[in-house]
């Protein structure tokens, strides 16, 4: 990961109305205080970091810029003493500002947010500070409103893709196509995370393929969630439990993650999504089950309401720390009495 973090704006893959914007300030010697957020992985602090770069040599970037991180003390002592030193001392011959970066600001305690209002204000002049987060509802509004944010989004597919074969390409790593495709949606636009499930996977089984990249980070298979999916639909109450439970033990997984995929099934309306699923496998022969999955995955919209409504429930319970037997015997519950809806209106 920070092998191939980006040195420069340019080497940067996302957000280039962010990165112009800012271009213009340091070209024009107008950059504001600034406030990055959005969530982890998506560039903010190599951002800032280009910049600190490209406004400073490498001999005065250890007197021009001051980086605190959520692991350092950063409570009201830290911003009254080293934060206030720092940023009211100006540099002698040298014209520019000093920059002060604050990384995970959102760790920051109440009073340290409220004694670093007075400090940003004061030294504008010689210093501007850079703050970033991942939600922004933790910092007080009166710091945001002193700085100009930047939302900070999950990357696209398209954007990550160039950039990981370009890792891949560097490492020598041998990735199938569905191994990439797996990658970028289990990172879900985290490219630190994209990065690290592929050294993972590498690094585990050799070549990165769907299967492994699955294995590697305990998500449960597609081939899995079909078989869950099945069970649940065409099997009865203790049949489908024992299967899933034998299952879950087997490999390891967590209802929650199952929960996840089958919520994608039924909200996507299965149907496409089987269809793709099988396409994907030409030699896989059509079973009536699966045949029968076609047809009542994608259920009429009054039933698929009720069914959402239901995992919404058990993933809230689920969150709230109970019993994943009990939770599972929900799940199990809830698409069988479906089931029996979609035959009945039949």
């Amino acid at each position: 990961v920070e092998k191939y973090r980006p040195q420069a704006l340019s080497e940067l893959v996302s957000h280039q109305d962010i990165l112009s914007t800012v271009q213009r300030f340091i070209s024009e010697d107008r950059l504001p205080h600034l406030l990055l957020y959005g969530p982890p992985g998506t560039g903010k602090t190599s951002t800032i970091l280009a910049c600190a770069r490209q406004l400073y040599r490498e001999r005065e970037f250890g007197s021009m810029v001051l980086e605190l991180n959520a692991s350092d003390d950063r409570g009201i002592d830290i911003v009254r003493g080293p934060i206030l030193s720092f940023a009211s001392t100006r540099t002698i011959f040298k014209k520019g500002f000093k920059l002060v970066i604050l990384d995970e600001a959102d760790a920051m305690t109440q009073d340290a947010q409220n004694a670093l209002r007075r400090v940003i204000e004061k030294f504008t002049e010689n210093t501007r500070f850079c703050l970033i987060c991942n939600y922004l509802s933790k910092i007080i509004p009166a710091l945001q409103s002193r700085c100009t944010r930047f939302r900070f989004g999950p990357l696209t597919p398209e954007l990550m893709v160039p950039r990981l074969q370009h890792v891949i390409q560097e490492e020598g790593v041998d990735v199938t196509e569905d191994g990439m495709k797996a990658l970028v949606t289990l990172s879900s636009g985290d490219m630190r995370r994209a990065l690290n499930i592929l050294q993972s996977t590498s690094m585990a089984f050799g070549k990165v393929t769907e299967e492994n990249v699955y294995t590697c980070t305990g998500h449960p298979l597609k081939s899995d969630i079909a078989n869950i999916l099945d069970w649940m639909l065409n099997q009865d109450f203790s049949t489908a439990y024992r299967k899933i439970m034998e299952l879950k033990t087997l490999k390891g997984l967590a209802l929650q993650d199952i929960l996840t995929e089958i919520h994608l099934f039924v909200h996507r309306g299965g149907e496409r999504v089987w269809l793709r699923m099988i396409l994907e496998r030409p030699n896989f022969p059509l079973s009536l089950t699966e045949c029968f999955l076609l047809s009542t995955v994608d259920f009429p919209p009054s039933i698929r309401i009720q069914l959402l409504i239901k995992l919404a429930d058990i993933e809230y319970r689920l969150a709230a720390g109970t019993s994943e037997k009990i939770q599972l015997s929900s799940l199990i519950a809830a698409f069988q009495v479906t089931r029996d809806l979609v035959v009945a209106e039949a």
